[in-house]
C-alpha cells in the first residue's frame, strides 16, 4: 500500500485564477516532479473556484508517509515549499487512505 498525500492551495488574493494556473502548471509541476520517491502526481486545477475556494488540489503518492517527510527534507522538497509559499494565500495538507471503488 502507498501513501496519499492530498494538498489544497488556494492563490494569492493578487494572483487570477489563470495566472495562478499558468504558475502552477509551468513553473511549480517541474519542481515538484523532481521530489524523491515520489511514485505518482495528479494536478486538479479547479474549473470555476469561489471566492476562497482552492484552486488547485494536488495528489502525491510515495511509499510511506516517512518518504514524504524525507522528500521534503531535501533541498529540491525546501524549493518546492517555497514556491508554494510565495504563489498561495492557503495551503492544506491531508493524509488520506484511498479506497477506490470503481475503475483501474
Amino acid at each position: 500500500m502507498s501513501f496519499k498525500a492530498m494538498i489544497l492551495l488556494t492563490r494569492r488574493t493578487d494572483m487570477t485564477h489563470e495566472q495562478y494556473e499558468q504558475w502552477w502548471l509551468t513553473t511549480h509541476v517541474p519542481l515538484a516532479k523532481q521530489l524523491p520517491g515520489l511514485r505518482r502526481a495528479v494536478f486538479n486545477v479547479v474549473q470555476t473556484p469561489g471566492d476562497g475556494d482552492p484552486d488547485g488540489i494536488t495528489e502525491l503518492w510515495f511509499d510511506s508517509h516517512e518518504a514524504f517527510d524525507a522528500a521534503y527534507a531535501t533541498e529540491i522538497g525546501k524549493q518546492v515549499v517555497a514556491d508554494s509559499m510565495a504563489n498561495v494565500a492557503s495551503r492544506v495538507r491531508m493524509f488520506v487512505d484511498e479506497h477506490q471503488v470503481l475503475g483501474d
